[in-house]
């Protein structure tokens, strides 16, 4: 969040917005407005907020994605760091290591000017505003392990308590076959993300909020704007007491569309073009009961769309593993990815993820990809073959806009009149997406913002009011809500000095 010290002015007139979509961009623009005392409302098809493409990783560097610029690494740096102090409950804090495979093409060696490139940004973000190391302390951002070192290593004990970057390694020294990588292998300060203490924080401190409206179980159907430039929305909303549903309206002053991977549905609406891919996505839960040791979350590089796709390894407590797999027999989906036409700004999906996104996942289907991953790890942490499915897969769909895939920061864009869409592809995005917004509300006159030096925790006073206590057993209640481990809503929490 960018240090200006936000805050709207209340001799201004009322200013009301409407948000579609309560993803984790609708909920936390509707947050940031709401905080301010703007008129908020905000409508969700789902019965709460954050339950979308299964978010597991903050992304504080971006150094899964080798393919993606630096540019893009460190605004995913910044923008993950104002997330961590906006959003302190939500974060599972231990590092990430990445291991390139001897049968990848890729070299060690091309990582390392980046890594010390986002040590370096992360080192002077620190010594402007001491707020900022939420990494831990940014002389152990990374370090590298030389073939010599992972010997060492694996002959230690596992401690019950990682208290050194070297203890993270110790497990996987102990399980990895040594002889498949290249080296040096990275260990980073990239941490987890839990998208139910997310969506546990979302839903609690809206509801705190009285300048904010949620309407849940609520599909829009209509979108107009008038003469004046204020937006009339229809929606229908489903009454879970009588199984019906009513058509109802409203009129706001400004429109956001945050609609996630549905967000060309509303531009339709609006009339309103945009070129957007969509691509559906899944991630797997399993468990791993003879786990040995505190595990980090581990990245086997490899080339996307391949059979030696990536493998993702994802920690949470009580031994269960979130498994992503950057084949299409895993993670990606053969015609999962597509584009808009001119006839629409909204992607097709063929039917068959439809079918997944609203009404499920068959048995054989979740146990045939779940194993698919489990053997996907095995062939480099041989035993993982033990795992077992853990549950019913993280998925959903994920748009980017443009006709660029591997685009990885991006937050908002403008169009007509009184109207944005957030196009978020990383959840960490989300911040940056709220700030925009309010500046483009101020150069339109619609508002005005008092600068000064604010904090963070004064620009979200409800939001930071709440416990770990309370943000924990809510995600929990979720979680059993939408039948996934209450591991998965658990905090994993290992900070080091």
């Amino acid at each position: 969040m960018k240090d200006q010290g936000f805050a709207a002015d209340p001799q201004h007139s009322p200013l009301s917005v409407g948000i579609i979509g309560g993803g984790i961009a609708g909920s936390t623009i509707a947050l940031r407005l709401a905080e301010l005392g703007i008129e908020v409302e905000l409508f969700e098809e789902g019965s709460s907020l954050v339950n979308g493409p299964p978010i597991c990783h903050l992304h504080a560097g971006g150094n899964l994605y080798r393919e993606i610029s630096d540019e893009q690494c460190l605004t995913l740096l910044k923008q993950s760091i104002e997330t961590l102090k906006v959003f302190p409950h939500t974060t599972n804090i231990r590092p990430t290591v990445v291991a390139i495979p001897q049968h990848d093409a890729g070299q060690p060696d091309a990582l390392q000017p980046r890594l010390t490139q986002l040590q370096a940004a992360y080192r002077q973000l620190v010594n402007e505003d001491v707020g900022n190391r939420v990494l831990g302390n940014p002389e152990h951002y990374f370090k590298l392990y030389d073939r010599a070192a992972m010997e060492l290593l694996r002959c230690q004990p596992n401690p019950v308590t990682p208290t050194r970057l070297d203890d993270w390694m110790i497990p996987v020294a102990k399980h990895l076959e040594l002889d498949k990588f290249k080296y040096p292998m990275v260990l980073v300060q990239e941490y987890g993300w839990s998208v139910f203490r997310l969506a546990a924080t979302a839903n609690l401190a809206l509801d705190r909020l009285p300048s904010c409206q949620v309407h849940t179980r609520s599909r829009v159907v209509k979108v107009n704007q008038e003469a004046n430039l204020r937006w009339s929305i229809e929606f229908e909303q489903y009454d879970s007491a009588s199984q019906q549903s009513q058509r109802l309206s409203t009129q706001v002053d400004y429109l956001v569309n945050a609609c996630g991977f549905q967000t060309g549905v509303i531009d339709d609406l609006a009339k309103l073009k945009r070129q957007r891919l969509v691509e559906f996505k899944a991630a797997y839960v399993t468990r791993w009961l003879e786990c040995e040791g505190v595990w980090p979350e581990v990245i086997f590089h490899g080339e996307r769309g391949t059979p030696d796709g990536m493998a993702q390894l994802t920690p949470y407590p009580d031994g269960f593993f979130q498994l992503h797999g950057m084949t299409e027999d895993i993670t990606l989906f053969r015609e999962g990815l597509v584009a808009s036409t001119p006839d629409s700004a909204q992607p097709k999906l063929a039917e068959r993820f439809i079918r997944k996104l609203t009404t499920g996942w068959q048995t054989e289907d979740i146990h045939l990809r779940s194993q698919r991953a489990i053997s996907h790890i095995a062939r480099f942490v041989p035993a993982y073959e033990s795992a077992t499915i853990g549950g019913k897969p993280l998925f959903g769909a994920q748009q980017i806009p443009g006709d660029d895939a591997t685009l990885r920061a991006a937050d908002i864009s403008f169009d007509g009149h009184r109207y944005a869409r957030t196009e978020i592809v990383k959840a960490s995005s989300a911040l940056s997406a709220a700030d925009s917004i309010l500046e483009k509300l101020q150069r339109d006159g619609l508002i005005t913002l008092k600068s000064g030096s604010e904090s963070q925790k004064n620009a979200f006073p409800v939001t930071s009011s709440l416990s770990h206590h309370e943000v924990e057993s809510k995600a929990i209640e979720l979680a059993i809500e939408r039948e996934y481990p209450e591991a998965l809503a658990k905090t994993l929490s290992y900070p080091l000095a």
